[in-house]
């Protein structure tokens, strides 16, 4: 059965196009022209004594031409063949990636997979190539034993003779370069995916003065790779030193038995003449070694590729959504650790559509775990979440993200400019998913959320966005306002939350925030979760929040304890649980006292219109 590496190659192969069918075209046409060159060369010396035609030696320019021509051909269909490829599988791997479960993508180091994107696509982009000029590099020798046989059968016995000799130290070198090419990848990938972990963390490392610790670590692989590299060059020399010896021994075969023939007059001195460079032109293997490391090489690049891309991805239905405020719910649901143990056990929860659900709970309770299972960033190991009564599996992805916001502590903010950053992923007003359920959008018709970002000029969406999350004021002042380019945008960490939040707050139904205020002052804080949790627009919200000004603020509270439902009600009800209190008590001081306890918001955990807001409770 074939591999999943070689499979990855046949595909790469075909990644090629027209470039992989014209670079075979023309590598078989310039073997031919080379196979054809020792008899005319040979027929060329017996014009020169007068034996044969004189137009030969013309015949023989024309074939130098031709092999001229197709090596130059052979050589761009090669490169441009090669690109196609590797620009093919750099696009799938990407693809791929992204569209992993997030555990799955952060089982690989980030050095690494940049090791695979970079180094590994470009080698697997080479297979065309590498297969079509390995397999014609194998026709000289081939053509030399038929042309060597058609002069004289003793010429053809003595050459295969001698190749089978240098066939069985190829052999050996296919087995040693194959595992050493293996191993030196993974070494230089597990020293990337260090490196990698060592610059996102620098702060840290020169903070506690670890850097000559943390050099170790990274280098730790090093001496592996210097093993598998030695390895590889070690077989590359011993298949070169073989091809090197006994090439000119065969050749000395073949010359004494054409002599003898010679002399036996069997074969005219041309036709000796030919016999020798034929004898040349197949024992000339050093190209074939060559081919062969290259393959070697690229299989290798496959196989790490192929190991990312067999991973399955997260499946999506083609399912839209009905019209609906954003009912949530979350029946069984169970979502175990790689090890097995349970992060969510069956969670039962159903959130109102328009309410606000604080989520709350000790360090480890599985807040951030259900904030993902809700919104899809990851599937749950048993149960289903709905939303608006369709299971989100079932749901397209562009009518899914488009449904559901996401604000993060820490979120990577992507695009060119602000507003690009602000609506990546927004649908326009005649998209599948865009203002939901048939709400009417504040863009224009056939405008898109961010019409005109090039002019620093915000749809009211997009203002809006921006103010609810705090940060229109920030992107006024920036010299091109929301057009401004975002690498040319300094931004403090909370500045950046707050543009992720203003991302997040684009989202029809469904708004979850994962401690996405961690990073403000009180004053900011309060301001944006006094906009959270405003019900203008009546989206369903879920807060991930440690603050019981927070849970006071919003509609209910989930709490959550060891990964297990343990309350749904309003704050000041929970709040008569010292256990519940207690996720809110500061960590004990120094001397050992307790502390301040945290507000319980019991003046009252109404919605910002003065509405008691509907309870969410335990799904029976």
């Amino acid at each position: 059965m074939p591999s999943d590496g070689d499979r990855l190659l046949r595909r790469a192969i075909r990644y090629g196009g027209g470039w992989t069918v014209t670079l075979a075209v023309v590598a078989l046409l310039g073997a031919g022209a080379e196979l054809l060159l020792p008899a005319v060369l040979g027929l060329a010396v017996d014009a020169a004594l007068g034996e044969t035609d004189r137009w030969w030696p013309l015949v023989a320019c024309a074939l130098v031409v031709v092999i001229v021509a197709t090596d130059t051909l052979s050589n761009l269909a090669t490169g441009t063949g090669t690109a196609r490829a590797t620009a093919r599988l750099r696009h799938q791997l990407l693809r791929h990636l992204l569209a992993l479960d997030p555990r799955a993508a952060a089982r690989h180091p980030v050095g690494d997979l940049i090791g695979r994107l970079v180094g590994q696509a470009a080698d697997a982009g080479q297979a065309g190539a590498t297969v079509v000029l390995g397999l014609t590099a194998l026709l000289p020798s081939l053509g030399s034993v038929v042309a060597l046989a058609l002069l004289d059968w003793r010429l053809a016995a003595t050459f295969v003779a001698g190749l089978l000799v240098l066939a069985a130290g190829l052999r050996t070198f296919l087995t040693d370069a194959s595992a050493a090419a293996a191993g030196y990848l993974g070494a230089q990938g597990r020293i990337a995916g260090r490196l990698a972990e060592a610059l996102h963390g620098a702060r840290t490392i020169a903070a506690a003065g670890t850097a000559g610790v943390e050099l170790d670590r990274i280098l730790a692989p090093l001496p592996e790779l210097g093993r598998h590299g030695t390895r590889t060059w070690a077989a590359l020399a011993r298949a070169s030193a073989r091809t090197a010896a006994i090439a000119p021994l065969l050749q000395l075969a073949v010359v004494a038995v054409g002599g003898w023939s010679v002399a036996q007059g069997r074969l005219t001195p041309g036709q000796l003449f030919a016999a020798m460079q034929y004898a040349a032109l197949g024992a000339g293997l050093g190209a074939v070694v060559a081919t062969l490391n290259r393959l070697i090489r690229t299989r290798a690049g496959a196989q790490r590729l192929a190991t990312v891309l067999t991973e399955p991805v997260l499946a999506y239905g083609t399912a839209t959504l009905p019209p609906g405020p954003g009912a949530l719910v979350l029946a069984g649901v169970t979502v175990r650790a790689d090890d097995g143990r349970p992060v969510l056990d069956a969670v039962d929860l159903r959130v109102p559509p328009g309410a606000t659900v604080a989520v709350v709970g000790p360090s480890g309770a599985g807040k951030s775990t259900l904030a993902a299972v809700a919104g899809r960033l990851r599937d749950p190991d048993a149960g289903e979440v709905l939303l608006d009564g369709v299971p989100l599996g079932q749901l397209r992805r562009d009518v899914l993200r488009r449904a559901v916001g996401y604000g993060f502590e820490r979120p990577v903010l992507i695009g060119d400019t602000i507003a690009d950053t602000i609506v990546l992923g927004a649908a326009g007003p005649g998209e599948p998913g865009a203002a939901g359920a048939g709400e009417p959008s504040t863009a224009g018709p056939g405008e898109p959320c961010a019409a005109g970002p090039r002019t620093g000029e915000p749809t009211e969406q997009l203002a809006d966005a921006a103010r609810a999350a705090a940060i229109h004021d920030f992107v006024e002042r920036l010299p091109d306002g929301y057009a401004t380019r975002l690498v040319d945008a300094p931004m403090s960490g909370g500045e950046a939350q707050r543009l992720g939040l203003a991302r997040a707050l684009l989202a029809d139904r469904l708004l979850i925030l994962d401690d996405a205020t961690s990073s403000l002052d009180t004053a900011t804080e309060h301001r944006i979760t006094r906009a959270v949790t405003t019900h203008r627009d009546r989206r369903t919200r879920l807060v991930v929040t440690h603050r019981a000004a927070t849970a006071a603020a919003a509609d209910l509270v989930a709490w959550l304890d060891a990964g297990r439902l343990r309350g749904v009600g309003r704050h000041r009800e929970l709040w008569q649980d010292p256990a519940y209190q207690a996720i809110f008590q500061p960590e004990p001081a120094p001397d050992g006292s307790a502390g301040a306890t945290a507000p319980d918001g019991s003046a009252g955990a109404t919605a910002p219109d003065g509405s008691a807001g509907e309870p969410a409770e335990a799904v029976r």
